[in-house]
């Protein structure tokens, strides 16, 4: 039987946001317990060079960071513990967490940074790849492949943002959509199809992203036409894939107001979420940025939300 706690504020995730608001949380005298998930470090923790977060001139290891971030909160007084919420109930206060380890938590304001992670296409290559030239990031790798031809995989806005985002950098970008038309706004098709960099693939899936190991590194794209059947393979050194995202809210269903994907749905200008002393940051909450130091900015947001909301609650 694991123990019961009750604390003021728990942290649920251990991304940017969820780290950025237990460093600011602690500093408020909140003793935030921050409850880190499977994969510490969010997204960021399976990254390789981050070069566009302030304050480092040289890029960093995206795990570096992470752990950094994590040693920050700890000197500033929270608690980071190395578990999993399993489930959650937020229909009355004090809040429930229960943990994987069998522990309860019980607190009185929540900040949920749980994150979203990038769909994949579940190739093995690709998991080879990830990070070697494979991405799901065109803003946060694109600068690594200038001048240089890439390929990206959706038929979205967000892959169709992708692909012109990757034209003002690269020498060619190669966008592969499994159908004859694209999903993506009208507005955005016109500006794909108006930029000569851009070379739509119409029909083809991808099957193997190909490459070196040593040093382990993309050349190119195995493609599968999907009407006649023959293989070709694009000539390429990077393949973003843009085939959408899944926020990571599966334990707040039917407790909090989500969009139609799934996002934690917050007040415009605030982290505030539908039930009062829930707050939610990072990627949780954004589909549009999912950036890092976006993530990081929501997470001090929350924290100070989350103050003075217990203030107002005679809690802090």
């Amino acid at each position: 039987m694991g123990r019961e706690r009750r604390v003021r504020l728990a942290i649920l995730g251990s991304g940017p946001a969820g780290y950025t608001a237990a460093i600011y949380a602690a500093r408020a005298n909140l003793a935030p317990l921050l409850i880190q998930g499977l994969q510490p470090g969010g997204q960021l923790a399976i990254t390789t060079e981050v070069e566009n977060f302030p304050g480092f001139p040289e890029p960093i290891l995206g795990p570096e960071l992470m752990e950094r971030m994590a040693e920050q909160a700890r000197r500033c007084g929270a608690e980071l513990v190395a578990d999993v919420a399993v489930a959650v109930e937020l229909r009355e206060r004090p809040f429930r967490i229960v943990l994987d380890g069998g522990d309860r938590v019980f607190c009185d304001a929540l900040i949920i940074a749980t994150g979203a992670q990038a769909r994949w296409l579940g190739l093995p290559s690709e998991a080879r790849f990830r990070g070697f030239g494979v991405s799901g990031c065109a803003t946060c790798d694109g600068f690594f492949f200038r001048n240089k031809p890439v390929a990206v995989v959706g038929g979205g806005n967000t892959a169709v943002e992708e692909a012109l985002f990757l034209a003002r950098l690269c020498s060619k970008v190669f966008l592969v959509h499994r159908r004859d038309s694209l999903r993506a706004e009208k507005v955005l098709q016109q500006r794909l199809f108006a930029e000569p960099k851009i070379e739509p693939v119409w029909n083809h899936v991808v099957e193997e992203i190909v490459g070196t190991e040593e040093p382990r590194a993309v050349t190119g794209v195995r493609l599968r036409d999907l009407r006649s059947g023959a293989v070709r393979e694009l000539a390429v050194e990077g393949l973003f894939v843009a085939i959408g995202h899944d926020p990571a809210t599966a334990l707040f269903k039917n407790q909090l107001d989500m969009d139609e994907q799934g996002y934690i749905v917050t007040a415009p200008g605030s982290t505030r979420t539908s039930v009062p002393g829930v707050f939610a940051a990072g990627d949780v909450q954004d589909k549009w940025y999912r950036q890092a130091v976006t993530a990081a900015g929501t997470g001090c947001m929350a924290a100070l939300e989350a103050d003075r909301w217990l203030a107002e609650q005679g809690s802090a």
